[in-house]
């Protein structure tokens, strides 16, 4: 676990979402990551304020944990692989289904998505 020093972990809310949140924090704890968290607004969660999830996250995070908060708006894949990239992340963090309308799918489209793009190394949990 000592290459691990930069987490991207996408937040939208969702259980699986806040299960990913509680396992990127554990993971980054146990390696001394610095911790990028990302909230994609999009059509799905926009009821759901930004701030309430980050308030959230942040009231979780250990003393010995940093972190940063991300809002974008667009592509959710998109968003987190270029913010991997930006921040350069040896790991994405991901609930393995959010705030979609499938919910009989093993995975969200979205967690499926950023799998097939991204080279960074992705986490889905469940």
């Amino acid at each position: 676990m000592e290459g691990i020093k930069k987490i991207v972990v996408a937040v939208d809310g969702s259980v699986y979402g806040c299960k990913a949140v509680d396992k990127a924090i554990a993971l980054a704890s146990k390696c001394g990551a610095h911790l990028d968290f990302i909230y994609v607004h999009s059509h799905v969660n926009k009821n759901i304020p930004s701030n309430l999830i980050f308030d959230a996250i942040w009231q979780k995070l250990p003393s010995n944990v940093t972190a940063e908060k991300h809002i974008k708006e667009g592509s959710v894949h998109e968003s987190v692989i270029n913010l991997a990239h930006q921040e350069n992340a040896d790991l994405i963090v991901m609930g393995s289904r959010g705030l979609g309308l499938f919910k009989g799918a093993l995975i969200g489209s979205k967690s499926q998505k950023v799998i097939e793009h991204s080279d960074i190394p992705v986490m889905v949990i469940k």
